[in-house]
């Protein structure tokens, strides 16, 4: 198989997966496709195997690349993987739309999440390094009076961790941050007039209006960034 074909045997399964992180699991070492004299990547069911497990002792149990390339060893040495303890309690996922963009459901939503420097650490597979160079930039911050981090800051740092892959810098990605905060300033001039509302109607109003534009706010800028690599 060649790795559009992997992609779509991957997908229904691990609907984020795309070529570039095959690729760099390939890099890793984890998975060792064969290559044709051209030097095309010629993929064996074997590979397709391996590739699930990697995804998913990493979607179910956060297992950083290093652990699973120990399982993998294991496995190819004709050992048995060490026994992987009980899934703890999953932290919730984004609501997203049909299309992958944020849904404004997905903004009006609340959880109770908090998690502890140690877990973000542990379940966002980053380093400390790397999350001290985050809240530097201002990119996380945990909650005032508490210390603990919410979903907001789970989802920064496992793409930071991702973007880090392709060389990005917790430096590079202050540029998302400042026009995020643009974002948002434009936003709260729209809905000023609303939030002035004394009645609770008003009030409630304002929130879906907050989530509705949001929602636009976010395609219209992935949609453009997507539009303007296409023209490159």
């Amino acid at each position: 198989m060649n790795i559009g074909q992997v992609l779509d045997l991957l997908r229904s399964d691990f609907p984020g997966i795309t070529i570039p992180k095959i690729r760099f699991l390939e890099d890793k070492g984890l998975i060792k496709p064969e290559r044709t004299p051209a030097g095309y990547r010629k993929f064996a069911h074997e590979d397709v195997e391996r590739l699930r497990y990697v995804l998913r002792m990493q979607r179910d149990h956060y297992l950083p690349l290093k652990v699973i390339g120990e399982h993998l060893d294991a496995i190819d040495r004709g050992l048995e993987p060490p026994p992987i303890d009980a899934v703890v309690p999953t932290v919730p996922q984004v609501a997203l739309a049909a299309d992958g963009l944020p849904s404004a459901d997905s903004f009006s939503r609340h959880d109770n999440l908090r998690l502890s420097r140690r877990e973000l650490l542990k379940i966002a597979e980053i380093s400390e390094e790397l999350l001290v160079q985050l809240e530097q930039f201002g990119l996380i911050t945990p909650r005032a009076g508490t210390g603990h981090y919410d979903t907001d800051a789970l989802v920064i740092a496992q793409t930071a961790r991702e973007l880090a892959d392709f060389g990005f810098e917790p430096r590079h990605l202050r540029a998302f941050k400042t026009s995020a905060d643009r974002e948002v300033g434009l936003v709260e001039q729209v809905i000023a007039p609303l939030k002035r509302g004394r009645d609770a109607s008003a009030r409630a109003r304002a929130d879906d209006v907050v989530s509705e534009i949001a929602a636009l706010s976010v395609r219209l800028h992935a949609t453009l960034v997507k539009s303007g690599l296409r023209s490159r």
